[in-house]
C-alpha cells in the first residue's frame, strides 16, 4: 500500500518535477551540460539565448521534442522513471528493449536508449 501511494504521488506530482528539472537545467551554469547538439543554446557564446524551436512547450509549461516530455540531466527523474518503468508490478521487468519502446512514447533525452541498456 506504501509503495502504491509512493506512485500515486510520483506520477501526480511528475509535471512538476519535469518542469523544475527542465528549469534548473536552463539556469547559464546548467546548460552546458545539458545543451546536446545545440537542443537549448541558439549560440554557444551566447547562453542566454535559448532555442525555442526545437523544444515546445506544452500548456503545463514543461518542454517537449516530437511531442515527447524532455527528461534533463538535471536531478534524478530518467533513474526514477527507469527505475518504476523496470521494476513497478504493472511492468513486469521488461527487456530493454521493450522498455525503450514503451518509453520513447512519452519521453526523450539524449542517448536514451544506451541508459536503458545500462539500466536494465
Amino acid at each position: 500500500m506504501r509503495q502504491r501511494r509512493w506512485l500515486e504521488l510520483l506520477i501526480l506530482d511528475l509535471p512538476k518535477q519535469i518542469l523544475n528539472a527542465q528549469t534548473e537545467a536552463r539556469k547559464p551554469e546548467n546548460i552546458k551540460n545539458e545543451d546536446v547538439g545545440g537542443m537549448l543554446v541558439e549560440n554557444a557564446k551566447n547562453p542566454e539565448a535559448i532555442r525555442t524551436e526545437k523544444l515546445e512547450p506544452r500548456a503545463d509549461g514543461t518542454l517537449c521534442l516530437n511531442g515527447r516530455s524532455w527528461l534533463p540531466c538535471y536531478g534524478s527523474l530518467r533513474t526514477v522513471i527507469m527505475h518504476e518503468s523496470h521494476k513497478s508490478k504493472y511492468s513486469i521487468h521488461p527487456g530493454s528493449d521493450k522498455m525503450y519502446q514503451d518509453m520513447k512514447k512519452l519521453y526523450w533525452w539524449p542517448n536514451m536508449k544506451a541508459d536503458i541498456a545500462t539500466y536494465v
